[in-house]
């Protein structure tokens, strides 16, 4: 009876009950998880915004100098990591738009019932449980101009995809696309399964058509939780490294993160590295805020 009754509170209750009084639950939970942020996440980034002022390298032992904006200076003054960022929105755009389109359109064909549902869905959330550089391999065997399928099955005959510098960037959104659209459509799914059914059943007793059921109905409702989607895809699409790296050296395909990655560990220009990681981050940030007034707003309407 007693474990009956403690079901019956709230949590806040149930822990008074137990003999957890809220300093007892702060200690436990909100303490720990603070000092993990501060630790792991807040030291880093005050750390590496001080380097970013320093011409510090981490393969020498010779003390850093304090170099003011310098590093931040040559960075913005640079035509090739200009090039980089252009490169980046390109394939941010091809990569986020293509994931946007097929993640909600398999939400749409699956929130609806037929046999093996449940299976099919698992099917399709497999890829985007893959590490990255796995992707990456796979997909590069797939692209091969000798034996690889794709060429085999769009007759492209030897067609070296990532070998040529005008394919290379989206042989590697493609890739990304089938990585990560799997994420799109189960928010898409989410969303789609909190549309009321009335309005639906309210439309076709009006004998609404498709497209207008699916632009005033499905499209308005779902439109915030698609925007969650985009703003998480295209800050993980700005942080594209791992699939892109490991399947071309095209210059054409030298994503920002591949290029942060050289001036860190292969030129190992420590202090210019981070100033290029605050560039990149201030600009990420810049793009999610616009992304979150717009979806104030939406949400407003």
């Amino acid at each position: 009876m007693a474990s009956v009754a403690l079901t019956n509170l709230d949590p806040a209750s149930r822990a008074a009950a137990r003999g957890w009084s809220d300093l007892t639950i702060r200690n436990m939970f909100i303490i720990p998880t603070l000092a993990f942020l501060i630790v792991f996440n807040i030291f880093p980034l005050i750390y590496s915004l001080g380097y970013s002022f320093t011409n510090f390298a981490a393969n020498r032992s010779e003390p850093w100098q304090f170099v003011g904006l310098q590093n931040y200076r040559e960075l913005l003054s640079d035509d090739h990591i200009w090039s980089n960022f252009v490169i980046t929105a390109k394939y941010v755009i091809v990569s986020v738009a293509g994931q946007m389109i097929v993640g909600f359109g398999l939400a749409l064909l699956l929130n609806r019932s037929f046999p093996m549902k449940g299976l099919i869905t698992t099917l399709l959330l497999l890829p985007m449980m893959m590490s990255a550089a796995v992707v990456g391999l796979f997909w590069q065997l797939l692209y091969s101009p000798s034996w690889g399928p794709i060429n085999y099955v769009f007759g492209l005959g030897d067609f070296a995809w990532l070998s040529n510098p005008d394919s290379a960037l989206y042989a590697v959104a493609i890739t990304d696309i089938w990585m990560w659209s799997p994420f799109v459509m189960l928010l898409s799914l989410a969303g789609l399964s909190a549309v009321p059914q009335h309005l639906y059943e309210a439309a076709a007793i009006d004998r609404a058509s498709w497209w207008y059921t699916f632009t005033r109905i499905t499209l308005p409702l779902v439109s915030p939780i698609l925007l969650i989607a985009l703003i998480f895809r295209t800050m993980e699409a700005f942080k594209t490294f791992d699939i892109a790296y490991t399947m071309t050296t095209q210059p054409t395909a030298e994503l920002i993160a591949i290029r942060l990655y050289k001036q860190a560990f292969q030129q190992w220009d420590t202090g210019k590295s981070c100033a290029l990681a605050y560039i990149v981050l201030i600009m990420v940030l810049a793009i999610t805020n616009l992304y979150v007034k717009y979806l104030n707003k939406v949400k407003e309407r």
